[in-house]
């Protein structure tokens, strides 16, 4: 195995040498000892195991996350977990790294000590007593000190996820954001910026965060905070509305405000990750079945959303495509919903272009909302049905059907189909009588 020391390790087969630009360029070998057996690269943070082979701690904690409790090379079953830091073979792979730096080879830092399950709680019950004080400065740099030591590792993140950090930090946040967002702002922005990092949050941890208070901090978060914060604050929100709480749901929507500021996300695209999380906030909004899910539909409706929605379907990729046609098809479930999307002259065509262009996801929602707009919007005479077989609907229903789809979805083509068929007939009537008056002339 050869590695070439460039802009980084790159595993590759062939001649110690190569010609690049007529200059001859030395590819390294690293020696066999210095690299992990599982990954094959160069050891950062070199452990020992019970069983006495050394690894590399990233490729080895995986390897025993994913639920193996034997040693890789031995194969033998290990009993005791414990990894002890090969300080000796680490030195030597920092020496060997500054001998052959003219190859482009940086010396690997030396690691720091992880962190353990009791410095962890100690810490979260530092933060609980500053809350519990309202000492926004003390819990601040309790915060930025736990931040600092999920900056180091992997290791350390899942230690402090697992030893009740995210419980403790969100209850501080729904605490600071009780007492006052404008005073407490640092806090509660570096709390929420930490839990980030920290989702799927627990049962308590939830229960904390969808507070009203929480709820209307991270509203408030989406003026006043930059973009960064902005970020931050509809991520959380997406997570928090994902574990499916109705209560969480029919709270933020009782927040003055909060549809504007979601529907001017989607607009502005400031942002990939706050347009795609925006998108998903809104799906819970209008999808959910809390009381508030109709004047939320007509809220989103009256703002322009429809339309906002069709810009996406033109030219996003596959994950806002799904959740604009998803949230599109909710919109469809009422009347104003269904008149809107009428009115616009991109709606039919974009729903046909897209089944069957996208994915599975978006070919469900498209055909849903195409026959929502079909069966539903008796007063237009057939408009919507002979749109829709202008711009070959009937074609790509048939398709769907031939290629396989859902029972839900394989219910509406077929009905969609039988709605269509009267006005295909008349339609190549009129076609025909069309051929016909042409050639006269």
């Amino acid at each position: 195995m050869v590695l070439e020391m460039v802009l980084g390790w790159r595993r590759r087969k062939g001649n110690n040498n190569r010609r690049k630009g007529g200059k001859v360029m030395t590819e390294l070998v690293i020696p066999n000892h210095f690299r992990c057996p599982i990954s094959l690269d160069l050891m950062k943070d070199p452990v020992t195991l019970s069983t006495g082979i050394t690894y590399d701690r990233e490729s080895v904690e995986r390897w025993f996350d994913e639920g193996n409790i034997t040693c890789p090379v031995t194969n033998q079953v290990v009993r005791n977990f414990d990894m002890i830091p090969n300080h000796s073979l680490r030195i030597m792979i920092q020496d060997w790294c500054v001998e052959n730096r003219q190859h482009g080879v940086e010396r690997i830092p030396t690691p720091r000590i992880p962190i353990s399950p009791i410095e962890v709680a100690e810490l979260v019950m530092q933060v609980k007593a500053s809350t519990n004080d309202l000492d926004q400065y003390g819990c601040l740099e309790l915060v930025q000190k736990l931040e600092r030591w999920g900056g180091e590792s992997a290791r350390n993140k899942r230690c402090i996820v697992d030893n009740g950090a995210p419980v403790a930090l969100a209850s501080s946040f729904d605490a600071f954001a009780n007492d006052s967002v404008e005073r407490n702002v640092a806090v509660l922005e570096e709390i929420l910026s930490a839990l980030n990092w920290m989702f799927p949050l627990q049962l308590e941890a939830h229960k904390s965060l969808g507070s009203l208070a929480s709820l209307r901090c991270m509203v408030w978060f989406f003026k006043h905070q930059d973009l960064s914060g902005k970020e931050k604050s509809v991520v959380a929100l997406k997570e928090l509305l994902s574990f499916g709480d109705k209560q969480h749901v029919e709270a933020l929507s009782q927040i003055e405000g909060v549809a504007d500021l979601l529907v001017e996300f989607i607009n502005k695209r400031i942002s990939p990750t706050i347009t795609k999380a925006s998108l998903r906030v809104v799906l819970y909004l209008v999808s959910s079945s809390s009381n508030s899910t109709e004047r939320m539909r007509l809220a989103f409706v009256q703002l322009g959303l429809v339309s906002s929605l069709l810009d996406i379907l033109i030219d996003s990729d596959k994950s806002q495509c799904e959740k604009a046609s998803a949230i599109l098809d909710s919109l469809c479930n009422s009347e104003e919903g269904r008149s809107e999307a009428c009115d616009n002259d991109l709606t039919i065509p974009l729903l046909v272009k897209k089944i069957l262009r996208v994915s599975p996801l978006t070919t469900d929602y498209s055909v849903s909302a195409i026959w929502k707009l079909c069966k539903f919007q008796e007063k237009d005479n057939g408009r919507t049905l002979v749109e829709a077989l202008q711009v070959g609907a009937f074609q790509k229903l048939l398709l769907v059907l031939q290629v396989g789809c859902g029972d839900d979805t394989k219910e509406k083509a077929t009905e969609l189909l039988k709605l269509l068929n009267p006005y295909r007939a008349e339609l190549e009537c009129i076609d025909s009588d069309y051929k016909n008056v042409k050639r006269s002339f």
